[in-house]
């Protein structure tokens, strides 16, 4: 009986054993999975970029693009948005990885947080523009990107926490598939998402009158790391980035500035 038992205590432990392996292999399998696609997207938007800054340098070989009846599509963003009409934009940071296009859908708000240029599922996602925000008449602009290790996608905001940077890195380049336009950086702030403790930064897209303007412009210097010396008036165009922060459940990492004149 002895020996059976400890037989029978010896497959157990066996099979344990194989099954933990094979639960190793397993997570193993799908962590080297999940980086390899980020590496694959990661290399997809670098052509993208690419292609962007071949058009800029040559603008000649691209193609004249009417959006309305005043206006043309800048040479850069034709073939993209011709690939894909879901493009509103172009963001561009010196000094980070931040080189993406920027995507609006309003009929399906969140789209792109889990889907490439090519309308791919993809866990990077692409920046996008919150569903509510006209590109050419809101007075905040709201865009979203996922905050991925590596100072890929919006976690190169990251590097906004330290004022250090921010003194080299003052201002954001915001292009609309018709204008060149460079941000000023008011502020940057951290605040939870979703709930009463937290600044609802993500609602304020269209002022009611100059107070409510104020007071957005205002809460957002009040909640500053660090004091920019910026500020904004009633009439300016604004952008807030948004991206995920850790240090707290539902965390945010805000960035907010003001068009240049």
């Amino acid at each position: 009986m002895k020996e059976y038992l400890k037989k029978y205590q010896s497959v157990i432990c066996i099979a344990a054993a194989v099954c933990l392996l094979g639960a190793a292999a397993f997570c193993g399998f799908h962590v080297c999975d999940h980086y390899a696609h980020q590496n694959e997207q990661t290399e997809a938007f670098e052509e993208i970029a690419q292609k962007v800054e071949q058009a800029q340098e040559d603008e000649s070989q691209a193609p004249e693009i009417p959006l309305t009846e005043e206006e043309s599509i800048l040479p850069e963003c034709g073939e993209l948005f011709l690939q894909n009409p879901d493009m509103v934009g172009w963001i561009k940071v010196e000094g980070t990885n931040i080189n993406y296009p920027v995507m609006q859908t309003p009929n399906e708000p969140n789209f792109y947080l889990k889907h490439n240029f090519e309308k791919e599922y993809s866990d990077l996602g692409t920046p996008y523009v919150q569903e509510d925000c006209d590109i050419a008449a809101s007075d905040n602009l709201v865009i979203y990107g996922h905050h991925i290790k590596g100072q890929k996608m919006f976690g190169a905001l990251e590097e906004y926490k330290s004022q250090s940077f921010y003194e080299e890195h003052k201002s954001i380049q915001f292009d609309t598939l018709t204008q060149h336009n460079e941000y000023e950086v008011i502020a940057v702030f951290k605040t939870v998402a979703y709930s009463s403790e937290g600044f609802r930064y993500y609602d304020f897209v269209n002022a009611k009158n100059e107070d409510e303007f104020n007071a957005y412009v205002e809460k957002c210097r009040e909640l500053a790391l660090y004091d920019t010396g910026v500020t904004a008036e009633y009439g300016d165009r604004l952008i807030t980035l948004s991206t995920c922060e850790y240090s707290a459940q539902n965390g945010r990492l805000v960035v907010v500035a003001k068009k240049a004149d």
